[in-house]
């Protein structure tokens, strides 16, 4: 014996004039997207396939991938292990690294990086000082 169901759609309310949105502003880069890409682009320079750099560096093609793509943030150990393998040192990298920063960081406009920057403590102006402490 086969059921039967009543199917009711349900009822939307009258379209309403949608207010605009809030206009987004544009994003303080994170440090991982900038560096994966970096090293995408030294691993191109050299026309070197991902399972090449990643065997040389001791780890998966999978895993470079995901750091390329800035999905995964590699450990400083890493990060070394990567940079010697496309044949720079960790400063160098480092150095190009913050240069691209600050170049995408020059593409933002200082009042939504004021705003982000009161938003999250701790965030410093670009051009600022940044120190690391262990």
């Amino acid at each position: 014996m086969a059921e039967h169901a009543n199917v009711y759609p349900l009822r939307r309310e009258p379209q309403r004039e949608r207010e605009p949105q809030p206009e987004r502003s544009p994003q303080e880069p994170l440090w991982r997207e900038v560096l994966g890409r970096r090293l995408r682009v030294l691993r191109q320079e050299q026309q070197e396939t991902l399972s090449e750099t990643a065997a040389r560096a001791g780890i998966s093609p999978q895993y470079l991938s995901e750091i390329e793509r800035g999905r995964k943030e590699p450990s400083s150990e890493m990060i070394a292990a990567l940079a010697g393998a496309l044949g720079t040192t960790l400063i160098d990298l480092t150095e190009h690294v913050a240069g691209d920063l600050r170049r995408q960081m020059s593409l933002v406009p200082r009042a939504s990086y004021a705003r982000a920057s009161r938003a999250r403590p701790g965030r410093t102006r670009p051009g600022g000082i940044l120190a690391l402490a262990a």
